[in-house]
C-alpha cells in the first residue's frame, strides 16, 4: 500500500476517537465513529484473501448498522427536544436504540458474534487496533450519556458479555479469538460498574489496553496464530516466556499484578450497592478467563505438542528484534499494583 495512503488512513482512524471524545454534540460524535470505521476497511482487507475479505464485509455490515441505529436516534431526539445532546426529557426508547447501537459497536454480548470471527480473518497489527483503539470512541460516548440509560438494561448486557467472554474463550485454539473473547468479558466489567462509578469504567479501560498491547507485541513477534505455535516459545525466544506468564495472568486477573486492580475495585464497588448475586456471578466467570489463560501458559512453557517434525526440537537463535517499548509497556501492565490508590480515587 502506498504511504501517502497508510498516513491519511492512520490520521482518520487517529482523529476519529479523538473527534468523538472532544465532542459535546451527537452528530459530531457519531462523525467521529463514522472516520474510524471507514478508515479501518483498507487495513481489515490488507491481506488479501477471501478470509480477510470476509471479515472485512462482516464488519462493515455490524457497524453500519449500529451507526444507522445511533444516528435514527439522534434526529428524533433533535425532532423532539431541539437538540443535538440526549436530555432527562429524551425518550426511553431512544435511549435503549442508543445503547444497543453503542453495545454493537463495542462488541458486548449478545452482540458479539462478529467479534470473533473479524479478529480471526485479520493481521495479528490490526487486530490490536481493532480491540483496543476502536473501543475508545464508543466507550466515551458511554461514559458521557450513561446517567442516562436504563440501569437494569446495562446491568443484563454486562453479565451476558462477562459470561459469553468466558465460556466462549473456552474451546479455543486460535490466540486471536481467545484475545477477542477477552475483549468482550473485559467490556462487561467496564459496563458492570459504570452505572455506579464511571471513574472505575476509565480505568479499566486504562489498564485493559496497556496488558492488551505488549500481549499482541509478543504474539507479533513470534508470528503466534495458534496455541499450537505458541507453544515453540520456550524454544524460540525463552526470555518472552517470563513475560508471556506475567502478561497473561495480569490479564486473568490474578493477584498481586496489575490486572487484579480493577476486578478488585469492581467487586468492592458492587458489593457497596449490594449487587451480591451478580458480583459473585462475575468472579466465578473471572476464573473461567483465568483458566483459558493458565492454558495458554501450559502451552508456552511446560510442553511441546506432538509433531513427526524433529527440527522443532533444535534451539534456536534467540529473536533480538525485540520492540523497545515492550519491557515498559510490561513493567507498566504487571508491577504498577502500588499505584492502585491514586488511580481508583
Amino acid at each position: 500500500m502506498n504511504p501517502i495512503t497508510i498516513l491519511i488512513i492512520y490520521f482518520t482512524i487517529f482523529m476519529g476517537p479523538m473527534i468523538t471524545m472532544a465532542s459535546s454534540n451527537m452528530m459530531l460524535m457519531w462523525v467521529g465513529l463514522e472516520m474510524s470505521l471507514l478508515a479501518i476497511i483498507p487495513l481489515l482487507i490488507n491481506k488479501k484473501n477471501p478470509r480477510s475479505t470476509e471479515a472485512a464485509t462482516k464488519y462493515f455490515i455490524t457497524q453500519a448498522t449500529a451507526s444507522m441505529m445511533l444516528l435514527f436516534s439522534i434526529t428524533l431526539n433533535y425532532k423532539q427536544l431541539g437538540t443535538w445532546m440526549f436530555q432527562q426529557e429524551t425518550n426511553n426508547i431512544l435511549l435503549n436504540m442508543t445503547l444497543i447501537s453503542l453495545s454493537m459497536k463495542l462488541g458486548l454480548a449478545p452482540f458479539h458474534y462478529w467479534l470473533p470471527e473479524v479478529t480471526q480473518g485479520i493481521s495479528l497489527s490490526t487486530g490490536l487496533i481493532l480491540l483496543t483503539w476502536q473501543k475508545i470512541a464508543p466507550m466515551s460516548i458511554m461514559l458521557q450519556i450513561y446517567h442516562l440509560m436504563n440501569p437494569m438494561m446495562m446491568l443484563m448486557l454486562a453479565i451476558m458479555s462477562i459470561s459469553m467472554g468466558a465460556w466462549g474463550g473456552l474451546n479455543q485454539t486460535q490466540t486471536r479469538k481467545i484475545m477477542a473473547y477477552s475483549s468482550i468479558s473485559h467490556m462487561g466489567w467496564m459496563l458492570a460498574i459504570l452505572p455506579y462509578n464511571s471513574n472505575l469504567t476509565l480505568t479499566n479501560l486504562m489498564i485493559y489496553i496497556i496488558l492488551t498491547i505488549p500481549m499482541f507485541m509478543i504474539l507479533l513477534t513470534n508470528n503466534s496464530t495458534t496455541i499450537n505455535s505458541i507453544s515453540l516459545m520456550w524454544n524460540k525466544t525463552p526470555t518472552m516466556l517470563m513475560i508471556t506468564t506475567a502478561l497473561l495472568l495480569s490479564l486473568g486477573g490474578l493477584p498481586p499484578l496489575m490486572g487484579f486492580l480493577p476486578k478488585w475495585a469492581i467487586i468492592t464497588e458492587l458489593l457497596k450497592n449490594n449487587c451480591t448475586i451478580m458480583t459473585t456471578s462475575m468472579a466465578m466467570m473471572a476464573l473461567l478467563n483465568l483458566f483459558f489463560y493458565t492454558r495458554l501458559i501450559y502451552s508456552t512453557s511446560l510442553t511441546m505438542f506432538p509433531t513427526n517434525n524433529n527440527s522443532k526440537m533444535l534451539p534456536y537463535q534467540e529473536n533480538n528484534k525485540h520492540n523497545s517499548m515492550l519491557p515498559a509497556l510490561v513493567n507498566l501492565s504487571t508491577l504498577t499494583l502500588p499505584l492502585a490508590p491514586q488511580l481508583v480515587l
